[in-house]
C-alpha cells in the first residue's frame, strides 16, 4: 500500500474507489477529482488494482493516492481482504462520502463502510444479474446510481424499476480541452509517427477490435465508398484486439487490404487524432465514447452509429448513421468528402460548442452539485 501523508481529522474529505487506471479510467479519476477544485473537499483516490506510480499520482489530479496494488485473480469471490483494506482507508480521514467507479469498487465500498455511495457506471448491462440487483437492492437507502450518458441510465433504470428515478441519473464524462488540445500532435507530426501518408484522406478510427465496435461495419463501408472518394483515401484503425485476424480477413475480401491500415494499440492513442481527415465510429455497443470527444477536440469532423452514447456526444456536430448499415456509412463518407469547407467549419463549430457547454470540466461541475441525489450533508 502506497498512502500520501498530511491531513487532519477537522479537514473534508471525499473518497474516489477505481478499479484501477488503465485507460481511460485514469482520465476518469482526474475528472471526478476536477468535480471539488474549490470546493471544502479534498480527494483521496484508491486505485484497487495496479502498481504504485508517482504518474498515475499526478494524472489524478488527487490530494492523496492509495495504491492497493491487488491482482485480477485476487479480488475475485467475496473479497474480503480487499473489504478490510478499504475499511481501514475509511478510517483513516473524516470521508463524508465515496464515489466508487465500476461494480467491484462499489461492492467493496458498501460491504467495507457507511459511507454514503455515488456508483458511476461505464458500461451497459451491469445489472442484469440478479444477484447484483438483489445485492444493491439491500443498500439503495445509501446508493445513488450514475450512467455515463442517458442511454446507460436508462439501461440501469430498466433493471432496477423499483428504484426512485432520481436515484439513478446521468453525468456525462468529459475533458480537460484546454490540456487535451495542447497535447495533440500536428497533422505532420500524428501522421509521421503513425506511418500514414502525408497526402492521403485518412478516415480513422480508435477502439479495441472486438464485436462491440463493429470494424467490420466500418470496412464494408469504407470498401463501398471508396470508388467515390478521393484516389489516395485510407481507412486507419487503432487498437488490438480478438479480432484483429478476423477483420484483415474482412479488407482482403473487400479488395481493400492496401487501404487498410492496423495501427496497433498506440499509447496515448488521443494525441494522434490530427492525422484523420474524417473520425468514425460505427460502435453497436458505446456507452459513452471518450473517443469521440478525443476527435472533435482535435477539430475532426464525426461519423457515428445512431445508438447509444455516442448518439448522445455528438447530436448534430456530426453526421449520424443508421446502426450496422455498411451502405448508410459508405453514404456519410461520401457526403463529408464533397462538403464544402464552410459546411465542415459549421460542424467543427458546433462540436467544440458542444464540448465546452456538455462535456467540459466546468459543465460537469454545474451539473453534479445541482444532482438532487447527492447525499444531504454534501455542500459545495
Amino acid at each position: 500500500m502506497n498512502k500520501g501523508k498530511g491531513s487532519t481529522e477537522q479537514q473534508r474529505w471525499v473518497l474516489q474507489f477505481c478499479h484501477g487506471y488503465e485507460a481511460p479510467f485514469l482520465d476518469c479519476a482526474r475528472q471526478y477529482a476536477a468535480l471539488f477544485v474549490d470546493s471544502p473537499y479534498k480527494i483521496c483516490t484508491v486505485f484497487l488494482t495496479g502498481t504504485p506510480s508517482a504518474e498515475v499520482e499526478k494524472e489524478s489530479a488527487s490530494n492523496e493516492v492509495v495504491f492497493l496494488n491487488y491482482s485480477s485473480r485476487e479480488i475475485r469471490g467475496l473479497k474480503l481482504k480487499a473489504i478490510r483494506d478499504f475499511g481501514n482507508i475509511v478510517a483513516s480521514h473524516n470521508f463524508e462520502f465515496c464515489i466508487a467507479h465500476r461494480f467491484k469498487p462499489i461492492y467493496i465500498a458498501l460491504l467495507g463502510s457507511t459511507l454514503p455511495i455515488l456508483g458511476v457506471q461505464h458500461a451497459f448491462g451491469v445489472y442484469t444479474r440478479g444477484s447484483r440487483r438483489f445485492f444493491v437492492n439491500r443498500f439503495q437507502h445509501r446508493l445513488t446510481l450514475l450512467g455515463v450518458s442517458d442511454a446507460v441510465r436508462d439501461d440501469i433504470r430498466a433493471d432496477l424499476p423499483n428504484w426512485p428515478p432520481g436515484r439513478i441519473e446521468t453525468l456525462y464524462n468529459r475533458i480537460d480541452l484546454a490540456v487535451l488540445q495542447s497535447r495533440q500532435l500536428s497533422r505532420e507530426e500524428a501522421r509521421q509517427a503513425l506511418g500514414l501518408s502525408p497526402d492521403a484522406l485518412i478516415i480513422g478510427n480508435v477502439g479495441r477490435l472486438h464485436p462491440d465496435k463493429d470494424q467490420a461495419t466500418l470496412i464494408r463501408g469504407f470498401s463501398a465508398a471508396l470508388s467515390q472518394l478521393p484516389p489516395s483515401s485510407e481507412l486507419a484503425i487503432m487498437g488490438s484486439g480478438p479480432l484483429e485476424k478476423e477483420l484483415k480477413d474482412l479488407a482482403a475480401q473487400c479488395g481493400v487490404s492496401t487501404r487498410v491500415k492496423f495501427l496497433g494499440k498506440i499509447p496515448e492513442g488521443r494525441r494522434y487524432f490530427k492525422a484523420f481527415d474524417i473520425f468514425a465510429l460505427t460502435s453497436d455497443h458505446e456507452p459513452f465514447g471518450m473517443v469521440l470527444l478525443e476527435a472533435m477536440a482535435a477539430g475532426v469532423p464525426v461519423i457515428c452509429s445512431n445508438c447509444g452514447g455516442g448518439r448522445e456526444v455528438v447530436e448534430d456536430a456530426g453526421l449520424l448513421v443508421q446502426l450496422g448499415s455498411a451502405e448508410d456509412f459508405a453514404c456519410a463518407l461520401q457526403r463529408m468528402c464533397t462538403m464544402s469547407a464552410q459546411e465542415t467549419d459549421k460542424l467543427r463549430h458546433k462540436a467544440l460548442e458542444r464540448l465546452k457547454s456538455c462535456f467540459s470540466d466546468q459543465a460537469a461541475k454545474a451539473r453534479f452539485w445541482s444532482l438532487p441525489c447527492l447525499p444531504n450533508r454534501m455542500t459545495h
